[in-house]
C-alpha cells in the first residue's frame, strides 16, 4: 500500500539527477524533522506542494533500496544517549546503497540548536557489518574533533534497518526531502516489520522549515521523536524503556493505526 502510493507520488514529479543533488543540498549540518504520516495522505501532500520539489532519478528508478547498520557498545551506550537527550550524542553505521553497490561509514553527531552533522567517508560495502580499521580511526577522529572524547572501548553491530526511500529537492533552494517505506529492524536472528501503511518523511534543512514542513502542517501531521536505530532497538527488544518513542512506536508498528482511519482523523 504504501510503495504504491509513494511510487505514484514521486512519478508524477520532474526528474533531477545525482550530481545536481549532492551539488545543490547535500546538507551534511543541518536540522532534521520526521513525521509519520498514512500513505493514504501521500496525494493530499504531494498537491500541497506540486511545482516545488523534483525528485531523484539514477538509471530510470525513483525508489532505491537501502540498509543500514548501526554499531554500538554491549550496554547500548549510544541508544541510552539518545534516550536520554544528551547533548554530546552520536550514532555509528554503515549506509549501503544496494541498488548501485556503494557504501559509506558514517558518524552522526548531535550539534548545537537541534543540528544534525553526519562525517562519512567510503566503506567496502562486503564488510558493512564491520567496524573496520579504518571506519574506527575515522570515528576516533570525528569523536576527537566535535566532543574532544575517545569512542567506546567495545563497539559491534546491534541492529540493521532495511528500506526503500524516494529523495525530494526542493527546485528553489537548498531543503531536502526524503520518503520512506517498508522498513524492516534485524538482530540476533529476529526481524520486525514496520506497519504497511506509513511513510516516514524527514526533511533536512539548513535551518527555517521548508515547504513540505509547511504543507505536513497545513495537513495537521506534526513532527515526532524518530530515531531508525532507537525505534528498532525498542521493537526488537519489548522490553527495553523508551518512553520518547512510545508514540512513534504505536503509530508505526502497530497496523491497526496505520491506514485510511488515521488519516480521517488527522483531517
Amino acid at each position: 500500500m504504501s510503495l504504491l502510493a509513494l511510487s505514484r507520488m514521486v512519478w508524477g514529479l520532474p526528474p533531477v539527477g545525482l550530481d545536481e543533488v549532492l551539488a545543490a543540498a547535500e546538507l551534511q549540518t543541518r536540522v532534521d524533522r520526521k513525521y509519520l504520516l498514512p500513505a493514504a495522505a501521500l496525494p493530499a501532500l504531494a498537491a500541497a506542494v506540486a511545482g516545488r520539489y523534483a525528485v531523484l532519478e539514477i538509471g530510470g528508478r525513483r525508489c532505491f533500496e537501502y540498509s543500514s547498520t548501526y554499531f554500538d557498545t554491549p550496554d547500548l551506550l549510544t541508544f541510552r544517549q539518545h534516550r536520554q537527550g544528551r547533548r554530546r550524542r552520536f550514532k555509528i553505521r554503515t549506509r549501503s546503497y544496494l541498488d548501485s553497490g556503494e557504501c559509506m561509514f558514517e558518524v552522526k553527531l548531535a550539534g548545537a540548536r537541534d543540528r544534525t552533522e553526519k562525517r562519512r567517508m567510503p566503506h567496502d560495502i562486503a564488510r558493512r557489518g564491520e567496524l573496520t580499521r579504518e571506519a574506527h580511526a575515522f570515528l576516533a577522529d570525528s569523536l576527537h574533533e566535535a566532543y574532544r572524547m575517545d569512542p567506546p572501548d567495545r563497539i559491534g553491530p546491534s541492529a540493521t534497518t532495511g528500506y526503500l526511500r524516494a529523495t525530494l529537492v526542493q527546485t528553489a533552494g537548498t531543503g531536502r526531502v526524503t520518503c520512506d517505506v517498508g522498513l524492516s529492524c534485524t538482530a540476533g536472528g529476529r526481524t520486525v516489520r514496520a506497519a504497511a501503511g506509513q511513510v516516514l518523511v524527514e526533511t533536512k534543512s539548513p535551518g527555517a522549515e521548508g515547504p513540505m514542513d509547511r504543507a505536513l502542517r497545513g495537513l495537521g501531521v506534526r513532527p515526532l521523536s524518530i530515531s531508525k536505530y532507537c525505534l528498532a532497538v525498542a521493537a526488537l527488544q519489548p522490553g527495553m524503556r523508551a518512553n520518547r518513542w512510545q508514540p512513534a512506536l504505536r503509530r508505526y508498528f502497530d497496523e491497526r493505526t496505520a491506514g485510511h482511519a488515521e488519516w480521517a482523523r488527522l483531517r
